[in-house]
């Protein structure tokens, strides 16, 4: 059997986003930047199109900019932001469990002057917002809080943190990479100024990222020499990938608390099941603020690395952290934050779930995640 859970990393697309998609690579293939009939046509379409995200969002359409990646959006988010602000101070805050690509570009603003603070979480995951109230002074121009970890699904209290940083003054971005269809996304209840998506993540196609930005507020290009974008990114539109943003969007939406509640009681089983038949098995994150979807489990004794690879060999695919981080086998920062223990720290594995996601297909993976502990254990130097 070929089982995978490694949808935190990426989705399998749906088809109907591919068909729509294909529509755009075949026949409607014009530049939506052109002025003659067909250029036209597909313009309208890439507006329909952010029309049905905004809608979604509770946003501006002229508030969306599509990118090639989140991992786009968060760098134009970060260095659009801070270098366009200057005249309000030179702080920026990150939590210490931000994705790379937050965590990246926050670093080498520091090399242009700006100070660069990270936000500590609990022993689960969570801000510890007493510390980032005291982080936060006159000269903070950004914060920047993950909505949901990638490695261990916990939830942050984004309402609760916009509320916090609005009141300073400095203004406030989420990555919600993670985030759809698990939580709903109203950039105005949630009171964020930025917002970053990527399709992958819920079923829809590969290079394509969202920035939601308050216009209001100022922020640089980071691709710069065309309109396109309100000037804001440069570049002929991807219109596919636009086009199938959106639809996979407006599906992860449609019966929401019901593809929601399948998959939690899956995980709910798995993570049961596991316990039941394997000793010595932790939950890393929090018990009840984390996604749906995910499991990052710690097999005290043993490497992730090495439980991966024997599930691998088994048709099982898993990770043992960020996809972006897979072939850099050295601990996780985002587990080191949680204060484990150091013997334990390599011990991991994320399992990651999605609506297409089976019991049959976790009833195999238990079977054969208990073969894999028991023999690994059995020569492990470490008890």
């Amino acid at each position: 059997m070929q089982v995978y859970l490694d949808n935190a990393a990426t989705t399998k697309m749906d088809k109907v986003v591919a068909d729509i998609m294909q529509t755009y690579f075949i026949d409607k293939y014009a530049n939506p930047s052109s002025i003659h009939q067909k250029g036209e046509e597909v313009y309208n379409d890439v507006e329909k199109a952010k029309d049905k995200v905004a809608k979604i969002l509770n946003a501006k359409a002229q508030d969306l900019i599509f990118t090639g990646s989140a991992s786009e959006a968060n760098n134009f988010i970060i260095k659009g932001v801070v270098r366009a602000n200057k005249d309000k101070g030179n702080h920026i805050i990150v939590s210490e469990i931000e994705h790379p690509c937050v965590l990246g570009p926050a670093k080498e603003l520091v090399k242009e002057g700006f100070k660069v603070t990270y936000a500590p979480v609990d022993k689960k995951g969570r801000i510890k917002m007493s510390e980032l109230k005291d982080m936060i002074s006159e000269d903070t121009v950004l914060v920047s809080i993950m909505t949901a970890n990638n490695e261990i699904g916990t939830i942050q209290n984004i309402k609760k943190i916009a509320k916090l940083v609005k009141k300073s003054g400095a203004y406030f971005h989420t990555d919600a990479v993670q985030a759809v269809p698990y939580l709903e996304l109203d950039v105005k209840d949630l009171g964020v100024d930025f917002l970053t998506l990527s399709a992958h993540k819920f079923h829809g196609p590969k290079g394509v990222g969202m920035a939601y930005i308050d216009r209001s507020v100022k922020i640089n290009p980071l691709i710069s020499g065309g309109e396109q974008n309100y000037s804001l990114r440069a570049g002929t539109l991807d219109v596919a990938g636009i086009v199938g943003f959106s639809k996979a969007l407006e599906l992860a939406y449609k019966n929401r608390e019901k593809k929601i509640e399948k998959i939690r009681e899956l995980r709910d089983y798995f993570l049961e099941q596991v316990k039941k038949n394997i000793k010595d098995v932790h939950l890393n994150g929090h018990e009840k603020f984390r996604l749906e979807n995910n499991l990052n489990l710690r097999f005290n004794g043993i490497e992730g690395e090495a439980i991966l690879m024997d599930l691998f060999n088994q048709g099982i695919c898993v990770s043992t952290g960020s996809a972006c981080s897979a072939k850099n086998l050295r601990t996780s920062y985002v587990l080191q934050a949680l204060k484990i223990n150091s013997d334990y720290l390599n011990s991991n594995v994320r399992f990651s779930l999605s609506k297409n996601t089976t019991k049959a297909e976790l009833d195999y993976t238990v079977k054969k995640l208990k073969e894999t502990v028991a023999r690994l254990r059995s020569f492990s130097p470490i008890k």
